[in-house]
């Protein structure tokens, strides 16, 4: 039935101010932006990830949601990478917010984490070839075709 995320949405402060975090600090292109009709106002932006995959961002945040460890919901994005130690100095060079170092973790993945502009985690995970993440994908592989 489901065969991938297609979308990861969040509303945005700054629509601007948060397209420009995803595209200059993490690296992503920008696909697309919808406008509304009949006033023709900007209604989203779609940020490229991956063939079908995009982060959408919706303008007109205004009451910010204090993410911990006990709030029911959203917990954070996660966006993979080749390299975690690559991505880790291309950010900081870009001035990004890095809100831990690059640690393994339980799933034996690389990670380390950021936000953006709002607030919303995002982590930065890298697969090596022994972790769980890894080990599903290949005792799923051929799955998706069925």
């Amino acid at each position: 039935m489901i065969t991938r995320i297609g979308h990861m949405a969040i509303r945005a402060r700054d629509m601007e101010a948060t397209a420009k975090f995803y595209r200059e600090v993490l690296g992503l292109k920008e696909a697309f932006r919808m406008h509304n009709t009949p006033d023709g106002s900007l209604g989203s932006i779609h940020m490229f990830v991956a063939p079908s995959q995009y982060i959408e961002i919706f303008p007109h945040g205004e009451k910010e949601c204090k993410h911990d460890k006990t709030t029911i919901g959203h917990c954070h994005m996660c966006y993979e990478v080749e390299d975690a130690e690559a991505a880790l100095k291309f950010m900081k060079e870009r001035g990004a917010p890095i809100d831990s170092d690059i640690k393994l973790g339980f799933s034996k993945c690389i990670q380390f984490f950021t936000h953006d502009p709002d607030g919303n985690s995002i982590e930065i995970m890298q697969l090596p070839p022994d972790c769980l993440q890894v080990e599903a994908n290949n005792r799923f592989a051929g799955e998706q075709s069925k």
